[in-house]
């Protein structure tokens, strides 16, 4: 945790709580936006124009939020403009740290041992947990944004006269309908499990799954008329926030974070789009289920011995088929 740019206490997986016992997750600080022309964007200030090998992506394997921003990168051909570091998985007492796993990177720029470097350099008083995603403007040596929504969209309109692409994750026209849907998901399923996962008492536990399994069964009941995406036949970034936690769901969620009630296994038709979301556009290239398991079981205040569980089976076979399909 950073106060006034000093670490001062040993991370822990609870950011807070309310007086239920309910987490609650804390707000992204960096809100700039890489525009086509450098013009400020939606928030923060201006002055960041879309421009190849002048932005570095952060990112946490393990992290559904940061690998969203991952996916975005693949799907819209980005791979050559905004190169990416890969912290660690497993979190130690200062948080996000560099190097010392296998597929993990040493920081490139300044050669930081933990995250949270980065953003004291950016903010010398910066209070608050570091998080990834971070994407960095390596040009000013500044952080532009920390908000894996925001990235998300810019990483899909941004960059189009760099990479010309025929993919929308956010068409114009669809704007009201995707927010109004990611709002939902985004509190039911995505941090739907960690407020399952991270809940401090009872009631907060059995609130939150009951929403989740709730939204699950919804979620289920609308893929079961066969469209391939969850708008129908086009996919957009709605798919890829369900696609984030889906693909941890059973390795992770399921056992470690309680979510017991039922697998996404049992749920064939939310399976089948977390398999068709795989085998799409290179996404299989972006998820790492060494770093899934080894992240969620390193976390000591759930998991003091930090036992990596060895399965599921079926699920690493279905990765490894979409990722040798890659090659």
């Amino acid at each position: 945790m950073l106060i006034d740019g000093k670490w001062t206490a040993n991370w822990h997986p609870v950011q807070k709580a309310d007086e239920k016992g309910r987490f609650v997750r804390q707000d992204s600080s960096f809100r700039n936006w890489i525009t086509p022309d450098g013009s400020a964007g939606p928030t923060g200030t201006g002055g960041f124009k879309a421009e190849a090998g002048r932005y570095r992506l952060y990112v946490a394997l393990i992290c559904p939020w940061a690998s969203r921003t991952l996916i975005a990168r693949t799907l819209k051909g980005l791979e050559k403009i905004i190169p990416v570091t890969v912290v660690n998985p497993r979190l130690d007492d200062q948080g996000w740290s560099f190097g010392g796993f296998p597929g993990a990177d040493e920081d490139p720029l300044y050669g930081a041992q933990h995250l949270h470097e980065l953003y004291t350099r950016a903010d010398p008083h910066v209070s608050g947990r570091a998080t990834v995603p971070v994407l960095w403007d390596m040009q000013q040596g500044v952080m532009v944004n920390n908000e894996s929504a925001d990235i998300l969209r810019m990483l899909d309109s941004a960059f189009e006269g760099l990479a010309p692409s025929q993919l929308r994750l956010a068409p114009a026209v669809m704007l009201d309908e995707i927010d109004s849907e990611n709002a939902r998901i985004y509190r039911l399923y995505n941090n739907g499990v960690y407020k399952a996962g991270f809940a401090s008492t009872q009631e907060a536990y059995d609130e939150a799954v009951t929403q989740l399994f709730d939204e699950m069964a919804r979620l289920e009941a609308r893929l079961s008329d066969g469209r391939p995406f969850y708008f129908g036949e086009k996919m957009t970034e709605t798919d890829i926030r369900i696609f984030v936690t889906s693909i941890r769901f059973d390795a992770a969620y399921h056992g470690l974070f309680k979510c017991n009630i039922r697998r996404l296994e049992d749920h064939p038709f939310l399976q089948a789009h977390m398999l068709r979301m795989l085998t799409t556009g290179g996404i299989a290239g972006t998820v790492n289920l060494a770093h899934i398991k080894a992240g969620y079981y390193g976390i000591k205040a759930l998991n003091p011995p930090r036992i990596v569980p060895a399965g599921p089976a079926a699920l690493e076979a279905e990765i490894a088929r979409a990722q040798a399909a890659l090659s």
